[in-house]
């Protein structure tokens, strides 16, 4: 019988109260009790540019998910390498 799990991805939003010129975006990531990851992406509009807040939001968010993926990364390294007791020369993604 196959094992089902559900990983929940947590973000929260936040934008300056400049007219959203700046965002800021963490992912949580809580899997088991003792492990935990948390990242943040941030997005600033360039004063030259037109303030679209979708934008911001958008590049804060994928900036936190991509942080999100190399912690998750090295995490998984990590249990490998205490589980092999080897160090791990290559991992694909």
């Amino acid at each position: 019988m196959a094992h089902e799990e559900t990983w929940n991805v947590r973000l929260s939003i936040d934008s300056s109260d400049d007219g959203g010129r700046m965002t800021r975006a963490e992912a949580r990531l809580e899997d088991r009790p003792d492990v935990v990851l948390v990242t943040e992406g941030v997005a600033r509009a360039h004063p030259a540019d037109e303030n679209v807040p979708d934008i911001g939001r958008e590049l804060a968010v994928a900036r936190a998910l991509s942080e999100l993926s190399h912690q998750l990364l090295h995490t998984t390294v990590q249990d490998i390498e205490a589980h092999t007791h080897e160090r791990v020369r290559r991992l694909r993604v």
